[in-house]
């Protein structure tokens, strides 16, 4: 009993260890992400990120995206494949492009807590005189 379970286990991890590219890349996909996923290519946006497909993993962690960047962030997405990973649709940019509107800008990332970030800046005087300490 535990001795296949063990036999299985070490099967699933080399199988995986090599669908993503050997043990170095298993090594620095587990150290960025936490998890080590394998899946089929579906597509790549025009940022370089990749997005795979596994059905053998549960609806809702089934889609995936390797971010080409190493500093990720969620908002580097574009639209047409958010709706893909969020199984909005079943076919993705790749297979179903999205409709060119003259009115849609690119897409950006957001830029909160960086230097690029927006910081809106008031126009009116303040009511009230802030409290500046140390000051007599």
């Amino acid at each position: 009993g535990r001795r296949l379970l063990l036999d299985f286990k070490m099967a699933f991890l080399i199988r995986r260890v090599r669908e993503v590219g050997g043990i170095r890349n298993a090594f620095s996909i587990l150290m960025r992400t936490r998890d080590v996923r394998a899946g089929t290519l579906v597509g790549e946006d025009k940022y370089g990120n990749k997005y795979y497909e596994n059905r053998e993993y549960f609806f809702g962690r089934h889609r995936f995206v390797f971010y080409a960047r190493k500093d990720f962030d969620a908002s580097q997405v574009p639209p047409e494949w958010h709706r893909w990973l969020h199984s909005m649709t079943d076919n993705p940019p790749t297979v179903e492009p999205p409709e060119n509107r003259k009115f849609l800008i690119d897409h950006l990332e957001n830029k909160s807590g960086t230097l690029d970030e927006y910081v809106p800046y008031s126009t009116t005087r303040p009511k009230i005189e802030q409290w500046q300490p140390n000051q007599h």
